[in-house]
């Protein structure tokens, strides 16, 4: 039986070696650990399956799907569920119509979202590159490929994963959870149900899951033992569940040492804002790293950083590439990474997986 089929009724799929790919137990994954950030998003437009292939190509250890729903609810990768900026929908007079006004996460957002159409209506529109003045050859790729469903990336990681007889692991964010749980289309059960449905494990399985917010993370932890993972943003701002309950907690109640015990009580992992780690000095260069990496570490955390980007508007001003004010020319991004791994992070998120893995060749070789 071949193993795309055999994984689902078995529960697993295995290399030649015998070991379960799906399934690869506490030692995985390999550190540090280069996860592809909406697949090689500088090289293909994200959350594409061409984007994630270009991912494992390149050297990703993990690919990262985020996913909302669709109105008959079915997870499919995308950022955000408001997709004017990355399919053609705004171009299709049959979907003049549905374009309109919600409120995500507080925040009044205007366009097309994914909760109004069925998966088969989404089909029929085309992935189009997100930030085209910074990847300009990323839009000879506009309107080739389709949107994604979560089963459609499990499937090509897993017979990536199969063919190259390596572990390749997948890091899913659920997006926006509060507002998805609040239309009635909740992502954490359709999710915990298709991985399992797929073979992967609890503890053992090559899955990440993460969010931004800690409530849905709490409720997957009663679900599942797959790694989760809480995500920080700048500490200014607060997740959205802790806007929600009004109880005024911000990011950085979380940053501290206390705050990183009380997010090891339900997550295996923190993946913190770049400059939480190393903050950018007045001259936009890197700073000296903050304790933040020793402290998750003492709380039982590990630490994966995003997102290292190598075009030069994302560089520190020391990394950029003449010319330094264009916004599509890459910079030294292995010398970002090679900052970030110097302050004892675990594994980070990059554009581009090829560029992380010369980063990390270049460290684990010094």
């Amino acid at each position: 039986m071949p193993c795309l089929a055999a994984a689902v009724l078995m529960g697993g799929c295995g290399s030649d070696d015998g070991r379960d790919l799906l399934n690869p137990g506490a030692a995985w994954p390999p550190a540090p650990t280069v996860t592809g950030h909406r697949g090689a998003s500088a090289l293909r437009p994200e959350h594409t399956l061409a984007a994630y292939q270009k991912a494992i190509e390149d050297g990703a250890d993990v690919v990262e799907p985020d996913l909302v729903a669709t109105r008959d609810g079915v997870l499919v990768a995308r950022h955000e569920n408001e997709i004017s900026g990355t399919t053609n929908v705004a171009t299709l007079s049959q979907f003049a119509s549905r374009k309109t006004t919600r409120t995500i996460d507080g925040v009044a957002v205007t366009g097309w979202f994914t909760e109004d159409f069925t998966l088969a209506e989404l089909k029929t529109l085309r992935a189009r590159e997100r930030i085209p003045a910074n990847r300009p050859a990323n839009v000879a790729y506009n309107d080739q490929f389709e949107i994604p469903t979560l089963q459609e990336v499990i499937d090509l990681v897993r017979r990536e994963s199969e063919a190259r007889n390596k572990v390749i692991g997948l890091y899913p964010e659920t997006k926006h959870p509060t507002y998805f749980k609040s239309i009635g289309l909740p992502l954490e059960r359709r999710l915990v149900d298709t991985l399992a449905a797929n073979g992967y494990r609890g503890k053992e399985a090559a899955v990440f899951i993460q969010s931004f917010e800690t409530a849905n993370l709490k409720e997957l932890r009663g679900m599942t033992q797959m790694r989760l993972v809480q995500l920080l943003d700048s500490p200014a701002n607060a997740p959205y569940d802790f806007v929600a309950a009004r109880n005024g907690r911000t990011y950085a109640d979380l940053v501290t040492p206390s705050g990183l015990k009380e997010i090891a009580a339900y997550a295996d992992v923190v993946s913190p804002y770049k400059e939480i780690i190393i903050p950018r000095t007045s001259a936009n260069e890197l700073g000296t790293p903050t304790r933040f990496v020793a402290d998750a570490h003492a709380a039982g955390l590990k630490v994966h950083t995003w997102t290292l980007r190598p075009e030069n508007p994302f560089l520190p001003a020391g990394l950029r590439a003449a010319p330094v004010t264009s916004a599509s020319q890459r910079g030294n991004a292995v010398g970002e990474i090679l900052a970030y791994l110097n302050a004892g992070i675990d594994g980070f998120f990059t554009d581009d997986p090829a560029v992380g893995r010369s980063a990390v060749n270049a460290f684990t070789k010094k």
